[in-house]
């Protein structure tokens, strides 16, 4: 008897593929649409800023100049040399502010590239093919010819009065932006505006669909940051509606050390997040100060320990094992005074050149191995600061090889504990998924890789 014929195999998913035709019809619509403005969101990693430079030399290359705006100047900075790596004869203006404490306005390496001119006036750089500054210089230029174009980057930390501010300088934009980082900051209140589809406060993104929703939306489906153990639990916790992909798979990537466990809880958290991707080292349940001296300690041994065992990296980058160094090493935190007491624990070990810092500094930035200090550990309330999905999201996806939580048992308990105390506000969209779900599925998939802390 002939057996029947089998389903077919579904497909085989080609990241490079996917990410290339996403990226054919991003630039299909902002180069030849003509719609007034095209949305992008890119999950972390996913080659946002290798589509802004694409998506400008694209534009330049048929005789579009175009203005770019991004939110700092270390964002102004890096696109401009990212344009001078891939096109060095493209010329390039960099609009720079007065500085009136002595320091550069940018950064000194541009005044070696002969294609980038840089000025305070955007008069001076007239007739450049690209112009590149933040948004707030940009809100106070005036009296030139507006530009046909615009890419607007980190368009979701932009929030929506800078856009208005600088609306009238272009006729059509690409926004391109990560939704699941964190919201736009600002230093005021905004709950008389909350709801009204004007609020100043929220991103340029959502004013700008809630005004024009017809506007064209795309996603990057791939992340080339997050390695496989990653990014299907920061696709289901942070992305629900837009889910990606990682570019790796599973062994693409491996973390290994010289030297041999010792026992200790962090050696044995180490290990597990050099196996699986993740490692929680759990602190036994208490009420604490935020700096926390006890998690503090924990956090700074462990990345003792990863520099202490000869760390190595293995990745598709490169044919070669790499050392893992104290600059490829980075700890998160979600406020100021964390931040500074890790660094002072760390230097009392002796180490120095890891990068310390809050969730909010280090967003865009990528590391081999991350440690990050859990915004809920040992708090007794559960409050929106540290209930904020974007905090978490930023925390949890800076890595290409591991990410190491170091939080006090209970959180879980907390979150159930925690009853909503924000109001009610009509017209505001609720954020999916909150605070809550995002940190009960971060919980549940970190209690596999769970080590306890018996330090001293």
């Amino acid at each position: 008897m002939t057996p029947a014929p089998s389903a077919p195999e579904a497909a085989v998913f080609d990241p490079s593929a996917a990410a290339g035709l996403a990226t054919d019809r991003i630039l299909h619509d902002t180069l030849h649409g003509d719609a007034r403005g095209v949305v992008v969101d890119s999950p972390p990693g996913a080659g946002k800023s290798t589509l802004v430079v694409r998506a400008a030399r694209e534009l330049a290359a048929a005789g579009r100049p175009l203005m770019v705006v991004a939110q700092t100047n270390a964002q102004v900075d890096d696109l401009v040399l990212r344009l001078a790596a891939k096109d060095p004869d493209l010329p390039v203006g960099r609009l720079h502010s007065h500085s009136g404490d002595g320091t550069a306005p940018y950064d000194p390496a541009l005044d070696a590239l002969d294609n980038v001119r840089t000025s305070a006036k955007a008069a001076d750089l007239a007739g450049l093919d690209i112009v590149i500054s933040t948004a707030a210089k940009w809100a106070h230029v005036q009296g030139v010819e507006p530009w046909g174009h615009a890419i607007v980057d980190e368009a979701y930390q932009m929030r929506s009065d800078a856009l208005l501010a600088v609306a009238g300088l272009f006729e059509r934009a690409l926004f391109v932006g990560d939704p699941g980082q964190l919201d736009p900051f600002s230093i005021v209140g905004a709950e008389q505006w909350a709801g009204l589809s004007y609020d100043p406060s929220a991103s340029a993104v959502s004013t700008l669909l809630a005004h024009n929703p017809g506007l064209p939306q795309h996603r990057l489906p791939v992340s080339w940051r997050l390695p496989a153990s990653a990014a299907p639990l920061v696709s289901d916790a942070f992305y629900p509606y837009t889910p990606f992909r990682s570019g790796t798979g599973h062994g693409d990537r491996r973390l290994s050390f010289g030297v041999p466990s010792d026992g200790s809880g962090p050696d044995r958290v180490v290990d597990e997040a050099a196996v699986s991707g993740w490692g929680l080292l759990e602190l036994p349940a208490r009420r604490t100060p935020r700096t926390d001296p006890e998690a503090v300690r924990a956090v700074a041994a462990v990345v003792r320990r990863l520099l202490d065992r000869g760390g190595v990296t293995h990745s598709e980058q490169s044919p070669d094992p790499s050392p893992l160094t104290a600059d490829r090493i980075a700890v998160g935190t979600a406020h100021r005074d964390q931040a500074a007491a890790v660094r002072a624990a760390l230097a009392a070990l002796g180490v120095a050149d890891v990068t310390v810092d809050t969730a909010n500094r280090l967003q865009g930035r990528e590391y081999d191995v991350t440690v990050i200090l859990h915004p809920l550990s040992g708090r007794p309330d559960a409050t929106a600061f540290h209930l904020e999905t974007g905090r978490l999201c930023v925390l949890a996806s800076r890595h290409r090889h591991a990410c190491i939580v170091v939080c006090r048992e209970g959180v879980g308990a907390l979150l159930d504990e925690h009853p909503s105390t924000e109001p009610v506000q009509l017209g505001v969209s609720i954020k999916f998924p909150d605070g809550w779900e995002a940190n009960h599925a971060v919980l549940a998939h970190l209690a596999e890789h769970t080590v306890r802390w018996e330090g001293p």
